[in-house]
């Protein structure tokens, strides 16, 4: 009987079996994608990469290689290892595609960083990939090491690199793009916090897009923390670009420009900007608008074009309106169409930028023709503005440390910045007295903390490289723990 019973069940599987084969799925089974565009990712490289590639019907599919995060190194920023530097000579080469996948633990959804190292990338690839990384949740690092991207996959990658909720570090290196859209990278909307663009023969043309990317009087980002620019074959003109952008950008602490082609002429604009220095004829025309615009936001607008002598005529009304008391009570009122709100960072910074400024004038040179200074009544309702409104301003123009001169606007200079790299280019000895002049002028405990110097066209042993090396020892916070700990291991130790 049991038998019997056992034959029939078994029958019965079989059946059912036969029939699904012909009635298709339940419904709470779902169908396969059967285009790219339904494909659901599941945010697990190794099945959605391979799956996605075989939707787009690509005959060789890169393998996906998986790993725990690698321990970190030793390597100091700015700094070339010998490793790095013979992968930046090296001719390039296509080797076996592989995409690395480094994860944050043993949870496959937990993807840190996909790398691309030595392969060539085309557009079905890019194309995967885009689709791919809004569903990397984790993921906050993308590595490109010749890849051979072109100008079109890095537009298209930068759009979906704004939709990532982590990804704040971009690595593209010896990857040559015609129409140098590297400066996209670094749009005034970008949220990435960290950028290599190493070894990708910007020269001068890209780093102007660059610099004008890191800031205009109109613009300025205020995201990047770091940005390398080693091996580029940057010359002086493109060095000018690069500290012109640095005019007016408070978010940048790192720059590495070490291995190009800068001399003294392009050295001597960025060691400008770490001191004081005065503001150019645009400079001096947006701060007014601005300060107009602060006062009277909705009823006054200016043109920026608009002669001097009807700006200020504009601006003596305005100023004496508010001190003899009309609109009393809306003298802090302030725009915030155009403005966007300080972060705790830039409010700290703002405000310790508003005191202790020294007075003294940068030997780098005037940069900009002079102007006629505000009068008396427009500094009084430029100080009445900046009263009480110091935790809003971001826009160095409207610093309340700004003085007047020998006819021009002074701007303190870029303080922010704490590491500057310039090491292996072809900077001489005649210019090393205007770094040294530029750091002295910064003060103590206030900006450049690390400026490497090495390998230029001087002698270690010259008299201001002494100099700025013993500052620069002083200022540096790894070098205070380093002779701090050296005193106490000197005194003895319980």
């Amino acid at each position: 009987m049991s038998r019997r019973r056992q034959k029939e069940k078994t029958d019965k599987a079989n059946a059912e079996e036969e029939a699904s084969k012909h009635t298709g799925p339940t419904p709470n089974e779902k169908l396969p994608a059967q285009t790219f565009d339904e494909y659901q990712c599941s945010g697990i490289v190794e099945i959605d990469f391979p799956g996605l590639c075989a939707l787009l019907e690509m005959k060789d599919i890169p393998t996906v290689s998986t790993k725990q995060p690698a321990l970190p190194t030793t390597e100091t920023e700015g700094e070339e290892t010998e490793d790095s530097q013979s992968q930046i000579n090296a001719a390039p080469f296509w080797s076996k595609p592989c995409l690395k996948v480094e994860l944050e633990n043993e949870d496959p959804l937990s993807a840190k960083k996909l790398n691309v190292s030595g392969w060539k990338v085309d557009e079905q690839i890019a194309r995967v990939l885009q689709k791919m990384l809004l569903s990397l949740g984790k993921l906050q690092s993308l590595q490109f090491w010749q890849a051979g991207l072109t100008d079109r996959m890095v537009i298209s990658l930068m759009k979906t690199i704004s939709l990532c909720s982590n990804l704040r570090a971009v690595t593209l290196e010896g990857n040559h793009l015609p129409e140098q859209s590297y400066h996209l990278l670094l749009s005034e909307d970008s949220v990435l916090t960290h950028l290599s663009l190493r070894n990708n023969q910007i020269g001068d043309k890209g780093a102007h897009l660059i610099g004008s990317a890191l800031s205009t009087t109109r613009s300025a980002n205020r995201n990047l923390l770091s940005l390398n620019l080693a091996f580029n074959s940057i010359g002086d003109a493109g060095a000018a670009h690069i500290a012109k952008g640095l005019r007016l950008n408070r978010a940048l602490l790192l720059l590495s420009l070490s291995n190009n082609q800068i001399g003294d002429s392009g050295a001597a604009h960025l060691a400008g900007i770490l001191g004081e220095f005065a503001l150019t004829h645009e400079e001096v025309m947006e701060r007014r608008k601005m300060l107009l615009e602060r006062m009277h936001p909705s009823s006054l607008m200016v043109d920026s074009d608009q002669p001097a002598d009807q700006i200020l005529s504009v601006a003596r009304s305005s100023s004496l309106s508010v001190s003899k008391g009309e609109n009393k009570g809306k003298k802090k009122e302030t725009s915030k169409k155009d403005e966007k709100p300080a972060s705790n960072k830039e409010n700290q910074k703002s405000n310790k930028k508003s005191s202790d400024i020294k007075t003294t004038q940068s030997k780098g040179g005037k940069q900009g023709g002079k102007e006629k200074p505000l009068n008396a009544q427009e500094d009084k309702s430029s100080s009445a503005l900046t009263e009480g409104e110091s935790v809003e301003m971001v826009n160095p123009l409207l610093d309340q440390s700004v003085q007047h001169r020998d006819g021009e606007l002074i701007l303190p200079g870029n303080k922010t910045l704490t590491s500057l790299n310039l090491a292996g280019n072809r900077i001489t000895e005649k210019l090393l007295p205007l770094f040294l002049t530029s750091l002295e002028m910064q003060g103590e405990g206030e900006g450049l903390q690390r400026l490497c110097l090495q390998r230029n066209h001087f002698p270690p042993e010259c008299e201001y490289y002494l100099k700025i090396k013993e500052m620069m020892t002083l200022r540096d916070p790894l070098e205070k723990n380093s002779s701090k700990q050296t005193e106490e291991e000197e005194k003895g130790s319980y």
